[in-house]
């Protein structure tokens, strides 16, 4: 099955009621110690837009190549993970486009941006163990399952997750191989 259509365009100033509906959702942040406060989300909102605007942009709203709707956001951010500077990333889609590949698609979309940044060799995405569907966008996406560890997040929850790992390397190599 190929990936759904999608495009990726930085979160900016407009994407406060995406970010809301996201977080302040208690299905959507089940997994991730329970929905965020109002306060919370405008203060992730914030942080979000200075962010990009201060630099490479690496925090996206995955939009339907279809409709142009936003249908949830993916990014990635540096951490210092074992002793190694790597990306950690993450995305939400909003339920009504879930089940359709965005969220895979989008992830792809973003590994192929980090691996044109050139800054790091990893991605790494932690999700619960339990969220079925956040580790099976994570072997589609081609990353590796390096095993069970234990994960702080939100700060002062620790939460069982599978490490996923992305080699960006992979993701150079075979660009700029001949024939391919």
């Amino acid at each position: 099955m190929s990936d759904a259509a999608v495009a990726l365009r930085p979160y900016g100033g407009s994407d406060l009621p995406l970010l809301e509906r996201l977080l302040g959702d208690a299905r959507m942040m089940m997994h991730l110690g329970g929905p965020e406060s109002l306060e919370q989300i405008r203060s992730r909102h914030e942080r979000y837009c200075r962010d990009n605007e201060e630099g490479v942009s690496r925090l996206f709203v995955i939009v339907t190549a279809t409709s142009s709707e936003a249908a949830g956001w993916v990014g990635y951010w540096p951490r210092d993970w074992r002793g190694q500077a790597v990306w950690e990333t993450g995305w939400h889609v909003l339920p009504e486009f879930q089940g359709r590949g965005l969220a895979t698609a989008g992830t792809r979309s973003m590994l192929a941006r980090a691996a044109g940044e050139g800054a790091r060799r990893y991605v790494h995405a932690f999700p619960s163990v339990e969220n079925a569907p956040s580790n099976a966008i994570c072997a589609k996406a081609g990353f590796m399952s390096l095993g069970e560890t234990e994960f702080e997040y939100p700060p002062g929850h620790a939460m069982r997750c599978i490490d996923w790992r992305f080699d960006l390397e992979t993701a150079r190599g075979p660009s700029t191989m001949a024939g391919q």
